[in-house]
């Protein structure tokens, strides 16, 4: 048995062989390549969406949420307040253990600014089926713009760990198209 003071059996005090010195090599380089590409890829990848980003105060921001639910909603679904605000406005929605609010009804090929915040602490905003992910921050109003592309029921997921009741954390985006109509939704009559 080695302790820490004795050195270990081997031969590792020896120089790296050719290939070994080769590979080291090859693998730094690649480092230096991707370490150079960061700014590129922040500056002209255009993965990086750009928003608006200020502090906030979360009780202000939820008296902000607050006011655009009474300005806007529309109905109730599963105890959450639907909004459908106008095309172009300012749409906010907020995160807090464990749920998102409201659920927002918004317009295919209209742009929207979407606030988000949390009241608590770090939630994940994942929009699916869409891949749309931001780390939703307390104390920080993130505005995105937005256009809805296609019309349907998105599902918000939270993917930042909050919890015990972090799986239960999902949240609504209904987009409808330009007659008010959502694919894949009920509507009465017969069948």
């Amino acid at each position: 048995m080695n302790t820490g003071i004795q050195s270990p059996k081997g031969i590792w005090w020896k120089p790296a062989d050719k290939t070994e010195k080769l590979w080291v090599g090859i693998a730094f380089g690649w480092c230096i390549v991707l370490f150079a590409m960061m700014p590129l890829w922040h500056l002209k990848g255009a993965q990086n969406p750009s928003g608006i980003r200020h502090r906030v105060d979360p009780p202000a921001y939820a008296r902000r949420v607050n006011e655009f639910i009474k300005q806007y909603k529309i109905g109730e679904d599963a105890g959450h307040a639907v909004v459908a605000p106008p095309p172009g406005s300012d749409v906010y929605l907020q995160a807090r253990m464990w749920s998102w609010d409201p659920v927002l009804k918004l317009q295919k090929g209209v742009e929207y600014t979407l606030h988000l915040s949390a009241l608590d602490l770090n939630h994940g905003f994942s929009l699916s089926p869409v891949n749309l992910n931001f780390q939703v921050v307390p104390g920080y109003d993130y505005g995105l713009r937005v256009v809805p592309t296609e019309a349907g029921d998105f599902r918000i997921v939270c993917n930042e760990f909050c919890g015990i009741g972090h799986h239960i954390m999902v949240g609504r985006v209904i987009v409808v198209d330009s007659a008010g109509h959502t694919p894949g939704a009920a509507t009465g009559g017969a069948r």
